[in-house]
C-alpha cells in the first residue's frame, strides 16, 4: 500500500514542482513565453493525476472526464512550449481540434458505449497525435544547440509512446474491461512512471534551453558597447576574426574600415559629454542603417570604430564609407551646432591572402591617417 501511495503521490507532486519551477523562471523572464505555457502544462499534469488517483471518486466514473481532459491541455500546452522555444507559431486550431475530438470520444466511450480499452486509445493517440504534430513542425527548425536536436527526438519518443504502448501492454498483459484493479494495474503503473520519466527529460531540456539564452544573453551584453549599439572592441575582434577566416576558407573578399569622428574632443569640449555621446549613439545608428549582409561592426575605441565587410571589393567599400559619411552628417544636423558639425574620416584596405585581423588593422589604420592628413 505505501508503494501504491507513493507512486500515486510522485506525478502530482513533480507537476506541482515545475510548474512552480517554469512560473518562477517566466516571471523573471516574461519575453520566453514557452516558460509559462511549461508552467501550465505541468500544473495540468498535476491537475489530471491528482483527479485520476487520489480525489473522490465521481458516480458513473465521471472524474475520469476531467482528470483526462487535463492531460489532453497538458500535452497541448507542452507541445506549445516546445514549438514557442524554436520561435514556431503554435497550431492552435490543429491541436483544440486533437483535444476536442479526444473529449469527445472519451465522453462517447464512457456515457454512451462504456469501454475502457477504448477510452485508453483516444487519450493516447489524441496525446501521440499533439506530440506527432509537434516534432514534424520542428523537424525542419534551426537546432543550433545539442539540446535543441534532444528536443526533437523527445517529442518523438512520446508521440511514439503514446501511440504505441496501449496495444502493446494490452497484448502482453491484456485488456482491461473495467476499473476494478486497473489503479493497481502494471499498466497504470508504467503510466506513471513513464510520465514521471518523460516529465523530467522535457522539463530539463527546456531549462537547459533557458540556461543557453541566459548565457547567450550575457555573452552578448559582455561583448556589446550600450552607447553605440555596436560590438565593444573585444566583440568586434572574435566576430570579425571568424567572419574573415569563413571568407578566406571560402575564397571570398574581405575589406576592413577603419572610422574616427573627427574633432570629437572639441564637441565634448564645447557642448559637454551629453552631446558627445549622442553623436556617438547616432553614428552607431548609422552604421547599422547601412551595413550589409556578412558585415561586423564595432566601437574600437572611444570614437573609433570599425567594419568588416566580407564579399566585397574595394569599389563597393568605398561606396559604404561614401555612405555613412554623408548620412552622419545629415544625422547630426538636427541637434549638433554648424559651426561643430560632425564629420567622419575612415581608412579602407581589402584583405590579401593569408592576412591577419591584425594586419588589416594596420593598413587601415595608415590609410584613416593618410585621410585625416587630407583633411
Amino acid at each position: 500500500m505505501g508503494g501504491q501511495v507513493f507512486i500515486s503521490l510522485l506525478n502530482p507532486a513533480m507537476g506541482v514542482l515545475l510548474a512552480s519551477a517554469f512560473l518562477f523562471l517566466w516571471l523573471h523572464r516574461r519575453t520566453a513565453d514557452y516558460l509559462g505555457l511549461a508552467a501550465a502544462g505541468y500544473a495540468f499534469v498535476a491537475l489530471g493525476f491528482f483527479i485520476q488517483d487520489v480525489g473522490p471518486e465521481l458516480p458513473s466514473q465521471l472524474h475520469r472526464i476531467p482528470s483526462n481532459v487535463s492531460f489532453l491541455l497538458a500535452a497541448y500546452l507542452l507541445s506549445a512550449a516546445v514549438l514557442r522555444r524554436f520561435g514556431l507559431a503554435v497550431p492552435h486550431r490543429w491541436m483544440t481540434a486533437i483535444v476536442l475530438a479526444g473529449t469527445a470520444g472519451l465522453c462517447w466511450f464512457l456515457l454512451a458505449d462504456p469501454s475502457l480499452p477504448a477510452r485508453i486509445y483516444v487519450i493516447s493517440i489524441a496525446i501521440g497525435v499533439i506530440f506527432t504534430v509537434t516534432a514534424k513542425r520542428i523537424r525542419r527548425a534551426e537546432k543550433p544547440h545539442l539540446i535543441d536536436h534532444l528536443l526533437f527526438w523527445l517529442c518523438v519518443l512520446i508521440a511514439v509512446n503514446y501511440l504505441l504502448r496501449p496495444s502493446i501492454v494490452m497484448w502482453w498483459v491484456g485488456s482491461y474491461e473495467t476499473y476494478d484493479g486497473f489503479q493497481q494495474s502494471a499498466y497504470w503503473a508504467l503510466v506513471q512512471v513513464s510520465q514521471a520519466i518523460f516529465s523530467t527529460m522535457l522539463a530539463l531540456a527546456l531549462m537547459v534551453s533557458v540556461a543557453l539564452e541566459l548565457m547567450g544573453d550575457l555573452r552578448q551584453e559582455a561583448q556589446t558597447d550600450t552607447l553605440s549599439g555596436l560590438l565593444n572592441r573585444r566583440g568586434f575582434e572574435e566576430h570579425a576574426a571568424a567572419a574573415l577566416a569563413r571568407a578566406a576558407g571560402g575564397a571570398a573578399s574581405a575589406a576592413l574600415l577603419v572610422a574616427d569622428l573627427d574633432h570629437f574632443k572639441s564637441i565634448n569640449d564645447s557642448y559637454g559629454h551629453v552631446m558627445g555621446d549622442q553623436v556617438i549613439a547616432t553614428f552607431g545608428d548609422v552604421v547599422r542603417q547601412t551595413l550589409g549582409e556578412g558585415m561586423v561592426a564595432g566601437r574600437i575605441g572611444g570614437e573609433e570604430f570599425a567594419v568588416l565587410m566580407t564579399g566585397t571589393d574595394m569599389g563597393l567599400a568605398m561606396v559604404y564609407a561614401e555612405r555613412i559619411r554623408l548620412k552622419l552628417v545629415r544625422a547630426c544636423g538636427g541637434f549638433v551646432p554648424g559651426s561643430l558639425q560632425p564629420s567622419v574620416s575612415i581608412g579602407l584596405c581589402m584583405a590579401r591572402p593569408g592576412a591577419s585581423l591584425h594586419d588589416l588593422f594596420r593598413e587601415a589604420d595608415q590609410a584613416l591617417y593618410q585621410a585625416k592628413s587630407a583633411g
